[in-house]
């Protein structure tokens, strides 16, 4: 090694340090980086813990027919049911007190009147569970016999959805704050001009900034990831080493997207600005806590473009489905593109003063 090459390895690495030193000298970037990610994941899974279905709601409309459905209804072992006047019943599915109201058939012949909306999925359920329970209490019967199987398997469940998601948007967080951010307060205090006078490389700064960034994105998955294993049985069926992967190549491109943005930002309310541009489109589109198949079928290949998307889907694919990292050529593509971009064009554009 020349001594060209040690004097750079050794500014490199006093910038890493340095680097680290302004974490643990602020605990609230560990708090935000570690554990609030960790309150956040326990609070939604005791929220949106697995329990038994609730009961649908349905109110009966007083008149000469309602006792008679009022009591088949009652029978029914997951309809809740009360009888109610006119504006009281009307009032009750206003506000969502009730999920449908059963009209009562006015004469011998005529039919059940269920009035429900159809947009609300639990009116739907309430419907069919309550023309149920009133097609048995008629005396139908079932030509074929079935039986009900309850299975509940980890991976199935709702937090182990989340979890991935979670951890790609603390990762996202992470690379657009943590450089992004640190960047802009370090032009505002003049930092940035004070090292570009020094004899340190632009190169060797952006990389100690990108490695220690690394650094702390290990940590952080491992720690969440071990945290859902462990406390919550989220499965990780996936290899260990592709979930480091698809993780570090995802953080790099926020890494990216966070120097894009400071490389000419000079006031923090104009990089807050530019940050939630960015964030909140990929917060809500690209599958955190639902799935994106729930928005129409044309918008879905923007949203699947988005780098956070990319990020979310190959992590839930590792983690529930075991897969390996070949099978995450296309999206680990996505997010190469991503920081590619995004670093060439900050890299061009960015100033120090």
């Amino acid at each position: 090694m020349t001594d060209r090459t040690r004097t750079r390895a050794t500014a490199f690495l006093a910038l890493c340090g340095a680097r680290l030193r302004e974490f643990y000298r602020e605990p609230e970037v560990i708090f935000w980086g570690f554990f609030f990610p960790v309150m956040l994941t326990a609070a939604l899974a005791v929220a949106f813990r697995s329990r038994p279905a609730d009961p649908s709601r349905a109110v009966v409309l007083l008149g000469p027919g309602s006792a008679p459905v009022e009591a088949a209804l009652k029978r029914a072992p997951l309809v809740k049911v009360e009888a109610a006047e006119e504006a009281e019943a009307a009032r009750a599915l206003r506000v969502g007190k009730a999920d449908v109201v059963v009209v009562p058939p006015a004469g011998p012949g005529q039919p059940v009147t269920f009035r429900f909306d159809p947009s609300r999925p639990e009116a739907t359920v309430a419907r069919a569970r309550v023309d149920d329970a009133l097609q048995r209490a008629a005396g139908r019967a079932d030509p074929l016999t079935s039986r009900d199987l309850a299975v509940s398997e980890p991976g199935g469940r709702y937090v182990d959805f989340l979890v991935p998601g979670l951890v790609g948007m603390n990762l996202m967080n992470a690379g657009l704050w943590g450089v992004g951010y640190a960047l802009v307060d370090m032009r505002i205090k003049k930092l940035l001009r004070r090292l570009l006078a020094t004899p340190m490389r632009r190169g060797d700064f952006l990389a100690a900034q990108l490695a220690t960034r690394e650094l702390f994105t290990v940590l952080e998955v491992g720690f969440l990831f071990g945290f859902a294993h462990l406390a919550l049985g989220v499965p990780v069926r996936g290899g260990v080493a592709a979930l480091l992967v698809v993780s570090i190549v995802g953080s790099l491109s926020f890494c990216g997207l966070g120097l894009l943005v400071a490389s000419r930002a000079r006031k923090l309310e104009s990089v807050n600005g530019i940050m939630n541009l960015l964030l909140l489109p990929m917060l809500v589109g690209s599958g955190v806590f639902f799935s994106i198949e729930r928005f129409p079928a044309a918008v879905q290949p923007a949203l699947r473009a988005l780098p956070l998307t990319a990020l979310v889907d190959a992590l839930r694919s590792i983690v529930l489905e075991g897969q390996d990292l070949a099978a995450q050529w296309a999206r680990l593509a996505v997010l190469a593109a991503w920081t590619v971009v995004s670093f060439l064009v900050g890299l061009r554009i960015f100033r120090w003063t």
